[in-house]
């Protein structure tokens, strides 16, 4: 590829039509298909209880992508910590890079990744009341930080050192990044010295402003010597500008939905999608959105992404596949997702 690194963003969906195994699958191809064409890094997502979404477990679906893959980085976009106790993250994630040395990234955020009655069934008599969890999230990013390092960590007990590892005997650590889609998070990562990543594919605004927030208030540490960030976006490429909005127009229509509080089920396919009748006040919502995604043929696409990467100061891009599958496609593989991947690929190659 140029100097313009590509990554991608998985949150592992479920169409129409599909079951988990079929999700899974189609997963695993398209890490593949990543992996073959050159990309950087293939993360997955933590969301919960959710029709269209089967990324509910990151450092589960990380095992099964680097096993499946060869020399592309995997990782968490990302681990949300306050459901999980931070010795149970290191611990899964040290075993990780154990297995797949130089090649994990622990994405850590803040959200819940779920709606509030599945948020209390994660945290209630695990990860402790959300309030607290959620207050002491700068604390648990700094304990997973530290019980990471092959030294681990040292708790004092009645005036004794009880040392604390994730895993006996570390060689190598993963890379840890904070990830989020506010100000709280820019300025927690610019003052730990962490690698940062905003989510402009989930919201599509108050990037500029975070990312300036970060590299501003930036300090150096052992994990990051200097601002270090990347975008993501959603992306949706076809061999015509037609095709790829046929295609977007699924994954569209779920995030109207979620904003709106709509439904939400599976993922509708291709021919489902064009039969549903937008309602009128939904359609600006629609547009607005449209329009912060890459959408198009190969040549514009590229265009887009470059563009993105020129405003915002960044070499590497993270995209979100969004491109929906038609009705009668194999449920074991996502062809527009694949595609999307190998066209952008082909296009920003040297």
């Amino acid at each position: 590829m140029t100097d313009l690194k590509l990554s991608v963003l998985d949150l592992v969906p479920v169409r129409s039509g599909q079951t988990t195994t079929d999700a899974l699958r189609a997963s695993l191809s398209l890490a593949r298909v990543a992996d073959g064409a050159g990309f950087h890094r293939y993360w997955v997502a933590e969301h919960h209880n959710m029709p269209a979404v089967a990324a509910t477990n990151p450092a589960v679906l990380i095992s099964m992508v680097a096993a499946a893959t060869e020399r592309i980085r995997v990782g968490s976009g990302g681990v949300m910590l306050p459901n999980h106790a931070p010795l149970v993250v290191a611990e899964q994630f040290a075993l990780l890079e154990a297995a797949h040395p130089g090649r994990i990234d622990l994405g850590i955020g803040r959200a819940p990744g779920s709606d509030p009655v599945t948020n209390w069934a994660l945290r209630h008599g695990g990860g402790g009341v959300e309030a607290d969890a959620v207050s002491r999230f700068p604390e648990h990013v700094g304990n997973v930080v530290a019980m990471l390092s092959p030294a681990g960590v040292g708790l004092d007990l009645r005036g004794r050192t009880y040392e604390l590892r994730a895993t006996p005997v570390a060689t190598s650590v993963p890379d840890v990044w904070l990830l989020g889609s506010s100000d709280y998070s820019a300025r927690l990562a610019a003052e730990m010295g962490l690698p940062y990543v905003f989510a402009h594919h989930f919201s599509g605004q108050g990037t500029a402003e975070a990312l300036e927030l970060y590299r501003t208030g930036f300090r150096p540490s052992d994990l990051a010597d200097r601002p270090t960030t990347f975008l993501t976006v959603n992306a949706c490429v076809a061999e015509t500008a037609e095709e790829a909005e046929r295609l977007a127009r699924p994954y569209l229509l779920s995030m109207v939905a979620l904003r709106t509080g709509g439904e939400l089920r599976p993922q509708l396919t291709v021919e489902e999608a064009e039969a549903v009748e937008l309602p009128a006040q939904h359609q600006s919502l629609y547009d607005g959105m449209r329009s912060r995604w890459v959408v198009g043929d190969p040549e514009t696409a590229r265009k887009q992404t470059e563009e993105l990467a020129t405003r915002f100061e960044v070499d590497e891009v993270m995209v979100h596949p969004v491109a929906g599958e038609h009705t009668d496609a194999d449920p074991g593989r996502n062809v527009g997702r694949e595609r999307t991947l190998e066209l952008l690929a082909d296009q920003l190659s040297g």
